[in-house]
């Protein structure tokens, strides 16, 4: 009776993860220590799909260990990863479990890029073989059992938790095997067969008959569940697999059921209720001849069939002797109870005994998205700090430069270069003067065009492959199931855009950058020249050595002194502001552990208030400071003005040193933006090579998808019928029989019996001879003798055949001085092919044998007859 069903595993096709997994880490995490760890953590997981599906699992536990350590790993690294069509593109490639194909079309298959169709499958071939595992358990000993029934449970709960997932992990209609039908059907069957298991292990304990039936009972409900599934679905039955379960499903329902009732009947002897006794092995009797007479095949029942028919016989013997107990109809018997002790497994990784998370160290994909958006966010604040003192410093600059401070309190002999002048010069050499301006200016271009070239070469491939998948989807129309291109790519191109974007508001602050460079590149080449040309090139004015120890002076060189100080003050504070470090990682764990999501930016923008309100208030206050000093330094500098005295020459030399103060601002932050300007030009191509790698990467794993899809389209049309189902007309279905003869038999005959052929050791049956009349001859009418000459001369004459001649036989020519026999010497060659008899013909070249005398005359040279008629039969 033990016959226990185990599901068939899925086939996977091979896969490299280790190319494409490590590129992912070398292009995301920076080459050290942790990289390497990475890698080779990326290594080990490929070995371990290799060994859990690259080959044949023996069933055994250790296989089964196998195959749940790599799903274990999948859980782990499924958040670590960006596993998506339009990132990390990995197609995984899985055969139909019960569909077998056909001989050209092949096996059913499905590829995704998607990881959670990976575990899906995985954990169909951890039930799978579990399954497989129980049914090979000795039930003859309790660890036997057990083993049985923990893995019957495993399976059942790993089917269920396929059932409830699997739309949710593929996102598309999945293949039948894992469909939620199919797998919430195993589920069942998993746990009638654990459930059997428990049965038995209490019939080998010699428990209680009340707990036996109730056990078998609940098993009964369980098979008829599993048998019901499989009977009211549309698309199980379809599959030789179902097939071959229905009718195991069917008789095992009755034999738990006939346990139930025979256990039953033991508990109602107990209680003298002798009729109910019979009536339930009455039962359990239809039940088991039931499951003999339809599924002996699948299950035997001998054994339980002698068993109950005992009991039954001796339970009648004593009810007509002795009890006399009235045996109840079956629909009048007490519902027998049920107890369940089994329940699907809950499927919650770990699974396997030894795991360790090969990417410990690595955090979640929530988490490196949180941390990128975190270091946006803290580069923005820290930009935004700088910026505002880098522009108030450049105001500052302006105004110092429009009221020519200090170049005015420095230039009171008025014919020599002002100290702050020449410092400003030597600084301008010092950084390279016009040459390495107009080299920066020069390499901008190069370095704009490699970009461009780059992101060109990277939309073009979406191009392409978007324009390839459009033909074949107009081609094929609704065969061609997989995501559309124009929308697979829709992050991409928006990505793409951004990046040419940026571009164009880079060539723009390119040209202000040239534009401002042209406008002071005069009064940069004078501050690069040797100090005594400067001097030369300034304007002389008219000394003004009596304002050296003017008050306004004094006060003037203090404010400026102090404006420096604020200046000096803010290079640390931006120097403070950069260096500012906080780990948030350890607070978007902590927060995806508690929650399970991260609200990004509500903890962000807590944390970056905490790390840099000080330095905003510190900036602020720098702020307020400078607006104070260049008021005083404005009113100073009027006072200064009206002192000093004013002429042409001096207000020319005055313009001057405003311009070339001005000019060494102008060069300082030119070279800063053409230096930054490179700096992101080269970061931006850096950037710029992944995206296109990223596109290189999901255009070829589209094209293998592509060549995958269309080798099973290839198949599945192979597969189809060449013509429609077209009605056969009824007169061509059964063609009419020939007029005369036997008709051949066809080649073959369905659904017909064979009929029944004449012995072929007899033969046919002789033709009957021709009823010739002969015509009445009368004296007037009757010929003349004709001499034997003429007779030779001229044969009889041949009347023309009654029916149609039979098929053109060749003519046998015969051999010379020998005649040809004819057809009417051979009684069996007529009457077939509707060939009619023929009267005899004298072969060409023999002279006819001679004509019958009329009947009158009797042959010449014989003696006379009588020439009265005699009748040819004696008379009675």
């Amino acid at each position: 009776m033990a016959t226990f069903i185990s599901v068939p595993l899925k086939k996977s096709s091979d896969l490299d993860l280790v190319k494409p997994l490590s590129k992912y880490v070398t292009s995301t995490y920076p080459a050290g220590e942790e990289q390497g760890e990475y890698i080779r953590a990326v290594e080990e997981l490929n070995k371990l799909r290799r060994n859990a599906l690259g080959r044949p699992l023996d069933k055994h536990e250790s296989s089964l260990e196998s195959l749940l350590r790599y799903y274990d790993q999948l859980c782990a690294v499924e958040p670590k990863f960006p596993f998506c069509e339009n990132q990390l593109c990995l197609t995984f490639t899985w055969k139909d479990a019960f569909d077998k194909g056909s001989l050209f079309g092949g096996s059913v298959k499905l590829a995704l890029a998607s990881l959670g169709y990976e575990k899906t499958c995985v954990l169909f071939n951890a039930a799978a073989l579990a399954s497989q595992i129980a049914a090979e358990q000795n039930l003859d000993n309790d660890e036997g059992l057990k083993n049985a029934a923990k893995y019957y449970q495993l399976a059942s709960g790993a089917f269920a938790h396929i059932k409830d997932t699997v739309l949710s992990a593929l996102n598309r209609e999945p293949t039948m095997d894992i469909s939620p039908e199919t797998v919430g059907t195993l589920s069942i069957i998993m746990l009638a067969q654990a459930q059997e298991v428990f049965f038995l292990k209490a019939t080998t304990d010699r428990m209680k008959d009340a707990i036996i039936a109730k056990l078998s009972n609940q098993a009964a409900d369980f098979y008829g569940d599993a048998f019901k599934q499989c009977q009211y679905k549309d698309n199980l039955p379809k599959y030789f697999y179902f097939q071959e379960v229905l009718p195991v499903l069917a008789a095992k329902h009755c034999i738990m059921q006939a346990n139930a009732e025979l256990h039953q009947s033991v508990l109602a002897k107990h209680k003298k209720h002798f009729g109910e006794e019979i009536a339930r092995l009455q039962h359990a009797a239809e039940l088991v001849k039931t499951v003999a007479s339809r599924y002996d095949e699948y299950v035997s029942v001998k054994d339980l069939t002698e068993k109950i028919n005992r009991s039954l016989t001796a339970a009648r013997k004593d009810n007509d002797f002795i009890y006399h107990d009235r045996v109840p109809e079956l629909k009048d018997l007490e519902p027998i109870g049920k107890a369940t002790l089994v329940k699907a497994a809950a499927i919650t990784p770990p699974l396997s005994q030894k795991f360790a998370d090969l990417f410990e160290k690595m955090v979640p994909m929530a988490v490196q998205q949180s941390m990128s958006v975190y270091s946006q966010r803290k580069s923005e604040t820290v930009n935004r700090l700088v910026g505002t003192m880098r522009e108030a410093t450049n105001l500052c600059n302006g105004v110092l430069a429009s009221l020519n401070l200090p170049a005015a309190l420095e230039d009171l002999s008025g014919d020599s270069v002002p100290p702050s002048i020449s410092e400003k010069a030597r600084s301008v050499v010092q950084q390279g003067g016009l040459q390495s301006i107009e080299q920066l200016i020069k390499d901008l271009p190069e370095l704009l065009t490699r970009n461009r070239e780059i992101l060109d070469e990277a939309l073009k491939m979406l191009d392409d492959e978007e324009a390839t998948d459009s033909e074949l989807r107009a081609k094929f129309n609704q065969r061609w199931n997989r995501t559309a291109s124009v929308d697979l790519y829709k992050p991409l191109r928006s990505e793409g855009a951004n990046f040419r974007n940026i571009l164009d508001k880079a060539v723009q602050a390119d040209q202000v950058v040239k534009d401002r460079y042209n406008a002071h590149c005069d009064m940069i080449a004078l501050l690069c020249k040797p100090e005594s040309e400067l001097n030369a090139a300034l304007p002389s004015a008219n000394p003004a050595k009596t304002l050296q120890g003017s008050e306004v002076v004094g006060v003037l060189r203090s404010q400026l002194a102090r404006l420096d100080q604020v200046k000096r003050e803010r290079e640390a504070m931006e120097s403070d502001i950069k260096g500012v470090t906080f780990d948030m990682s350890a607070t978007f764990l902590m927060a995806l552990a508690k929650d399970g999501a991260i609200s990004e930016e509500q903890l962000s923008v807590g944390q970056l208030d905490k790390l840099y309100n000080e330095h905003n208030q510190r900036v602020q206050a720098s702020l307020r400071q400078q607006e104070e000093l260049l008021g005083q330094i404005q009113t100073s500098h009027q006072e200064f003005s009206s002192l000093k005295q004013s002429n042409t020459e001096a207000n020319q030399r005055e313009e001057v040193l405003k311009k070339l103060a001005s000019a060494h601002d102008s060069y300082m932050e030119i070279s800063s933006n053409l230096r930054e300007g490179t700096k992101f030009y080269n970061d931006l191509t850096e950037i710029l090579l992944k995206f296109q790698n990223k596109c290189c990467d999901i255009v070829f794993a589209r094209k293998t998808e592509r060549d995958e899809l269309l080798k099973e389209l290839q198949q599945s049309i192979a597969r189809e019928p060449s013509a429609p189902n077209f009605n056969v007309p009824s007169y061509q279905s059964q063609p009419p029989a020939p007029a005369g003869g036997p008709t051949p038999a066809p080649r073959t005959i369905f659904n017909q019996a064979p009929e029944q052929t004449p012995d072929k050791s007899q033969p046919p049956a002789r033709p009957p001879p021709p009823v010739l009349t002969p015509p009445v001859l009368t004296p007037q009418t009757a010929p003349a003798a004709t001499p034997p000459a003429a007779a030779a001369a001229n044969p009889p004459a041949v009347a023309p055949p009654s029916a149609a001649q039979g098929p053109p036989y060749p003519a046998y020519q015969g051999y010379p001085q020998y005649f040809q026999m004819p057809m009417g010497y051979n009684p069996y060659a007529y009457g077939q092919y509707n060939v009619p008899y023929m009267p005899y013909q004298a072969a060409p070249g023999q002279a006819g044998y001679p004509a019958a005398p009329p009947a009158t005359q009797g042959y010449p040279g014989y003696p006379q007859q009588p020439s009265q008629q005699q009748n040819y039969y004696p008379q009675q």
